[in-house]
């Protein structure tokens, strides 16, 4: 079993990304490793960050399931950001799409259970 996970988004540039990952994860990253590369904690060592890589950049697919599905999207939304795209599968599972400027695919997932 893994102890941590680091999902890495690639942005075209790390300046102009950084605000508005900022505004997704509702605050400053956890930690900046270097000029190019911000770390948040989004559950108990795990960690989506974003990196400047121009050449891979809006290729990311990242999808972290939450508890409270309903209250993240309303505060995701109170922070000007509104999702893509909302999706409803079998069984009540639902993924809230959102993307950022280069169209890396940033969701949250929730559901029964």
């Amino acid at each position: 079993m893994a102890r941590e996970l680091f999902a890495g988004v690639p942005v075209a540039d790390y300046a102009a990304a950084l605000p508005w990952y900022e505004r997704f994860f509702g605050g400053k990253p956890s930690f900046l490793p270097n000029d190019v590369e911000a770390v948040w904690e989004v559950a108990e060592s795990r960690y989506v960050y974003i990196v400047e890589d121009p050449v891979r950049a809006g290729n990311a697919l990242v999808l972290t399931f939450v508890d409270d599905l309903d209250g993240r999207v309303a505060g995701i939304a109170r922070r000007g950001i509104e999702p893509a795209e909302r999706e409803t599968y079998e069984g009540g599972v639902t993924k809230v799409i959102y993307r950022d400027a280069d169209g890396n695919e940033i969701s949250l997932g929730g559901g029964p259970g």
